[in-house]
């Protein structure tokens, strides 16, 4: 049993949830939140007593940084058409 392997399971578990719970308050920080979650639970996958949890959390991380992308895109894209309409094109 490694103690910090079993640290970065659990601290990538932590990150994957609060990286989708931001994806729709603040979604530049659930993109950064999901990425280090992604970084963690994959150092997190050595243990062995916390494979499950690292596993769950390369999950989350993996949905939280997808819907933050995905809504970073949309919104660029309406603020692109805006100003396309506020410019008469």
């Amino acid at each position: 049993m490694n103690k910090n392997t079993d640290g970065f399971a659990i601290a990538g578990l932590i990150l994957g949830i609060v990286s989708i719970v931001f994806t729709f308050i603040f979604t530049w920080i659930g993109l950064i939140g999901g990425i280090v979650g992604i970084i963690l639970s994959v150092k997190g996958m050595k243990s062995a007593n916390k494979k499950g949890m690292a596993t769950a959390g390369l999950v989350l991380s993996i949905i939280g940084t997808s819907l933050s992308g995905i809504f970073i895109a949309c919104a660029l894209c309406v603020v692109a058409g805006a100003g396309s309409v506020a410019a008469g094109l």
